[in-house]
């Protein structure tokens, strides 16, 4: 079994590889800054196109994941996420409640990464503002 790799930054991972040019997309989505009043941020993650990450589920990524990763996220561009036209990436909580997941549209993951990076948020706090159908579209945004 292949682990991931050992990165600077938390990994975006492919595992949907119907269409290259809607990983491009995407990828380039998660690029773009992000601006908030007179501040501009950016994700700072990997990006890994490997197809021996090729359609696993989250659990199998999770037993994938190395003993020595030191991030507390993964994001999962798989089917569903390359299919809906909202790009809703899966995010997968790696410490405190691991294995537990929702989605986030595109534009909200360097939200995430920071915060979550820097630990001035935890995972459930973005998990909880989720919309009623799982996906995280920004705080007051359901």
């Amino acid at each position: 079994m292949r682990f991931l790799p050992t990165t600077r930054n938390p990994l975006v991972v492919r595992t949907d590889y119907e269409s290259p040019h809607i990983w491009d997309a995407i990828c380039e989505l998660i690029r773009a800054p992000q601006h908030e009043a007179t501040y501009t941020f950016f994700a700072h993650v990997d990006f890994l196109d490997d197809a021996d990450f090729r359609d696993l589920s989250a659990e199998d990524l999770l037993l994938r994941v190395p003993k020595d990763y030191v991030h507390s996220v993964l994001f999962v561009v798989d089917t569903v996420a390359a299919r809906s036209p909202e790009f809703p990436i899966l995010v997968v909580d790696l410490h405190m409640q691991r294995g537990r997941t929702f989605r986030a549209i595109p534009s909200q993951i360097q939200g995430i990464e920071n915060n979550l990076s820097i630990a001035n948020m935890d995972f459930a706090e973005f998990a909880d503002n989720a919309g009623a159908d799982g996906v995280f579209r920004g705080f007051g945004r359901r």
